[in-house]
C-alpha cells in the first residue's frame, strides 16, 4: 500500500479519515450506543476498511474521480443511514474538485461546506440538532478563518480540530432531533452526539498526520 507521506493533499486525509474510523470503532459504537442504536461505530469502520483494503486500485486521474469512487464504496458499504450521508459528503467535495489538479484553502473550504450542505440535504438535518453537522460546520468556519488570514495547513488544522472537539462536547447539552436516538427524547440530553464527536476525532488525527510530515 502507498505509504502516506508520498500522497496527495486529498489522498493523506481521505487515508487518515479511513484509518481513524477503522481504528475508532468500538469507541465510536460505545458513544452511539448510549442513545442510538450502537452500530455506527461498526457501520463506519466496514466500509472504511474497503477503501483501505482497495486503496491502490481507485482511478486517480484527477481528485474529482478519485473522491467520487471513494464515495461509491461508502454509500455501497456502510450501513443504515451512515453510507448515504458520508458518501453524499464525499460526492459533494468531489464535485468542488471537478477540473481541478490540486487543492488550495479557498478550495477545501467549498469542499468542506458543500460536503456540510450535502448532509443536510440528504439527512434533512439542521444545525442544532445533535448530528455530526453540529461539529463539522462551526469547524468549518474555523478553517474559512484561518485561510482568510493565510494561516498554514497544520495551524489550520489545528484550529479546526480544536473547535470541533469544544463543539462536539456542546452537543451534550442538545436534545437530538434525527437518527434513532431523538426516539429518546429529553434521555438524549447529557451525552455526546456520535458522529459530531467522530468529526472531532478525524480532524485530531489530522493534525497528527501533518505534524508529522507538514508539507
Amino acid at each position: 500500500m502507498t505509504d502516506p507521506v508520498t500522497k496527495s493533499p486529498v489522498e493523506r486525509v481521505v487515508h487518515t479519515i479511513a484509518r481513524t474510523a477503522v481504528e475508532n470503532e468500538k469507541y465510536f459504537g460505545d458513544l452511539d450506543a448510549v442513545v442510538g442504536d450502537g452500530d455506527f461505530g461498526y457501520s463506519l469502520a466496514r466500509g472504511f476498511e474497503i477503501v483501505l483494503n482497495d486503496w491502490d486500485s481507485f482511478d486517480r486521474t484527477d481528485i474529482s474521480t478519485f473522491l467520487k469512487k471513494i464515495a461509491v464504496v461508502v454509500t455501497s458499504r456502510i450501513g443504515g443511514t451512515s453510507g448515504p450521508i458520508w458518501g453524499t459528503a464525499f460526492l459533494r467535495a468531489a464535485a468542488v474538485t471537478a477540473g481541478k489538479s490540486e487543492v488550495d484553502g479557498p478550495t477545501a473550504v467549498a469542499m468542506l461546506r458543500s460536503a456540510a450542505e450535502g448532509i443536510m440535504a440528504r439527512g434533512g438535518a439542521s444545525l442544532g440538532e445533535k448530528t455530526l453537522l453540529d461539529s463539522l460546520v462551526p469547524a468549518t468556519d474555523e478553517v474559512e478563518r484561518q485561510v482568510a488570514q493565510g494561516h498554514d495547513a497544520l495551524t489550520t488544522l489545528q484550529a479546526a480540530a480544536a473547535v470541533a472537539r469544544a463543539t462536539a462536547d456542546d452537543t451534550a447539552k442538545l436534545q437530538a432531533r434525527r437518527g434513532r436516538a431523538a426516539y429518546t427524547g429529553e434521555r438524549s440530553i447529557g451525552s455526546v452526539d456520535a458522529g459530531a464527536t467522530a468529526v472531532a476525532v478525524l480532524f485530531e488525527a489530522l493534525v497528527h498526520e501533518w505534524q508529522g510530515d507538514p508539507a
